[in-house]
């Protein structure tokens, strides 16, 4: 796997940079996930031709308005006016302090919003976060203050059950209790929750990590469900519910460029946003699943092709789960964002 070096990547995050985080009101703009992924996993060649297509959809940068003070800023949390203020507001503060400590410093703050932007807030800071662990340079940074600016913006607070019970990540994940109505778009849909019987209880059962250096293993076991749980579940909504496992692995990249007493929070605020996606598209009736005759680099080979946003990021972190576990139905979590078109 490559380590970002090559300067294709770093010119497309220019090109993006010149766009929103979010077009045509609230679709997020999944274009600086994607060129990592695809920069990351030695598809660099077509990050240009990809970004040329994808970029007529997008919408030009929102401009600041209202300059934020550091310290008032988190009064505006959610406050999707301020879009333009918000990134201008962490251009600042990474030109003032090493991007580590600016990160550490708002994350606390973020996290429990971290249902912002159906999730796309967090996941776009721990891609931004792999990306400059690999090389820290001017626009890496940058791209940090959009995924920054962006979770602020849409900040969305989620109820995060801690999880102090035995069960495992996989015993509960098909069994979600699902908001009442499924339908409308995530915000709806999540405020639901706190009326949801079971919910808070079925999120307390997960059982907890023991130690900090078992919080990265317990949030790999938590994607690990998610994945290979995804063929059963897809047909809920393939889109969405492709972040009840990017949403974990975004925190899960996020945490070694993190203080280790945020570690077990990030846990409890992963567990939180994966089981709240799952109880708003998670489907009553799941469906039986298929084996791929595909091989991981097929696979991903597979999911280029179709370059569909989703599917790419879905597939990213899918293979992250066939590394780990050998088992084929992450593989075919991804043949199945690719047949649904995710």
């Amino acid at each position: 796997m490559q380590t970002l070096i090559d300067g294709t990547y770093d010119e497309a995050l220019e090109r993006l940079h010149r766009t929103g985080p979010e077009f045509d009101g609230w679709l997020s703009n999944h274009g600086p996930m994607v060129v990592e992924a695809l920069a990351r996993r030695g598809a660099g060649a077509g990050i240009h031709r990809w970004t040329d297509v994808y970029s007529r959809r997008l919408d030009q940068l929102p401009r600041p308005s209202r300059p934020l003070v550091a310290s008032t800023a988190a009064e505006s949390l959610g406050d999707h006016t301020r879009l333009g203020d918000w990134i201008a507001f962490f251009e600042r503060r990474l030109d003032e302090k090493p991007w580590q400590d600016v990160l550490a410093l708002w994350w606390p703050v973020l996290l429990p919003g971290i249902a912002a932007g159906a999730t796309h807030g967090v996941i776009r800071v721990g891609h931004a976060a792999v990306a400059l662990r690999a090389r820290e340079n001017e626009v890496r940074v940058r791209e940090l203050a959009h995924g920054l600016g962006y979770w602020a913006a849409r900040w969305q607070p989620v109820a995060i059950p801690v999880p102090h019970g035995s069960d495992s990540a996989a015993s509960l994940v098909l069994t979600v209790p699902r908001v009442e109505h499924q339908e409308g778009g995530i915000r709806e849909r999540l405020a639901q929750l706190p009326t949801t019987p079971g919910w808070a209880d079925h999120g307390g059962a997960l059982r907890a990590p023991d130690t900090t250096d078992d919080v990265r293993r317990s949030l790999d076991d938590l994607v690990d469900a998610v994945v290979l749980a995804y063929p059963r579940i897809a047909v809920g909504q393939p889109t969405m519910l492709v972040h009840a496992a990017t949403a974990p692995n975004a925190v899960a990249r996020a945490l070694p460029s993190l203080p280790t007493e945020l570690w077990r929070p990030s846990f409890d605020a992963a567990w939180a946003a994966t089981s709240a996606v799952l109880a708003a598209y998670r489907p009553a009736v799941l469906s039986d699943g298929e084996t791929t005759t595909l091989d991981a680099d097929e696979t991903w080979a597979a999911a280029v092709e179709n370059g569909g946003e989703h599917v790419v990021k879905l597939a990213d972190t899918a293979l992250d789960v066939h590394a780990r576990t050998g088992d084929p139905r992450a593989l075919e979590a991804v043949r199945t964002a690719v047949v649904l078109d995710a």
